[in-house]
């Protein structure tokens, strides 16, 4: 699964050097470290190649979207660049007070303060954003501090993995995978008859969405639905771009009248996100046979890149699916 939806809420940073004159050399090493220096490494492997890292790092800075996959399992960092209102909306209160704890070095609008960056004097950068950005920065980055770097197409599970190695959290990782594990299994066993003879559609509405405009969501969490538990919810053909990427009109809300059951995006609160408000209250909406029939049903996502709102998510699917008139 790539983590690039994620970015199209304005997560991606483009790392921008706040000042031409800079001095990164300088910043980066003080001569007083060398206890630091003579401590244990491990290597990682990243996209900008094999790195060595502190065996034990203590003081990580994240950088765009691995500031939150790393708080969710456990990590503190020092730094961070900016999260979203709406993304901190969700977090857990031990997470948000982790996040907030660190120092803030860029904005989630597209810049990273380097020196900033390197006075938290670093024994680890992790950082995940767009290529042409780290293209900008990355050598940048790598003077000030061991920086592992992952692009935006990576794999959300191989994204949990890497970070849960890289920032040496590795026991939060195992029993989290361990429940989505159970948590999968629970809802394929309790609802087989139901995954096996309906048919879904998941649609959504962003805050980049255009008014009047919905998609169908075929990649985040309808992706988990779909590749993991096995819903039958339609997706691109291969080699095209996600049906999430097409606007469409809400005078073609009708047409979501041939799938059996209808998901769509709540708040923790199980009402309507506020984008996707304005499409509840459509008549189109009401008069739709999923609807009328109790077959329309919200669920929670609060994030779709790390396993700990996957989970939140899954929970949320294992109690929407129990309300299905006739469920099995």
């Amino acid at each position: 699964m790539s983590n690039a939806p994620l970015m199209r809420r304005g997560a991606v940073l483009a790392a921008a050097l706040m000042s031409a004159s800079l001095v990164l050399t300088a910043c980066g090493s003080d001569g007083d470290d060398t206890g630091d220096k003579a401590a244990e490494t491990r290597s990682v492997k990243a996209e900008n190649g094999t790195i060595e890292v502190p065996a034990d790092p203590q003081r990580i800075v994240t950088i765009g979207n691995t500031n939150l996959p790393f708080i969710d399992l456990g990590g503190r960092p020092v730094g961070v660049t900016e999260a979203s209102e709406s993304e901190l909306d969700v977090l857990p209160e031990e997470q948000r007070t982790a996040y907030e704890a660190a120092e803030i070095v860029g904005s989630n609008g597209g810049e990273v303060d380097l020196e900033k960056l390197a006075a938290l004097k670093p024994d680890l950068i992790l950082v995940q954003f767009h290529s042409s950005d780290w293209d900008e920065v990355g050598k940048q980055l790598e003077t000030i501090a061991p920086t592992v770097y992952w692009g935006l197409d990576t794999e959300w599970k191989a994204f949990a993995d890497a970070i849960a190695e890289a920032g040496n959290v590795t026991d939060a990782l195992s029993q989290q995978k361990a429940d989505f594990k159970e948590k999968v299994a629970k809802i394929q066993a309790n609802y087989s008859k139901t995954i096996n003879d309906t048919s879904f559609v998941d649609v959504s509405r962003g805050d980049w969405s255009d008014p009047g405009t919905f998609y169908i969501a075929d990649i985040g969490c309808s992706e988990i639905a779909r590749d993991d538990i096995g819903l039958d919810l339609p997706e691109a053909a291969e080699g095209k771009d996600p049906l999430a990427y097409e606007a469409l009109p809400f005078e073609q809300i009708g047409e979501l009248s041939e799938y059996d059951v209808i998901t769509y995006p709540v708040d923790a609160d199980g009402k309507p996100t506020e984008p996707f408000a304005p499409v509840v209250k459509t008549n189109t909406w009401k008069s739709l046979p999923a609807v009328s029939s109790g077959r329309a049903l919200g669920v929670f996502c609060p994030g779709n890149n790390s396993y700990g709102p996957v989970n939140q998510y899954l929970d949320s699917l294992d109690s929407a699916l129990a309300t299905l008139p006739g469920k099995q």
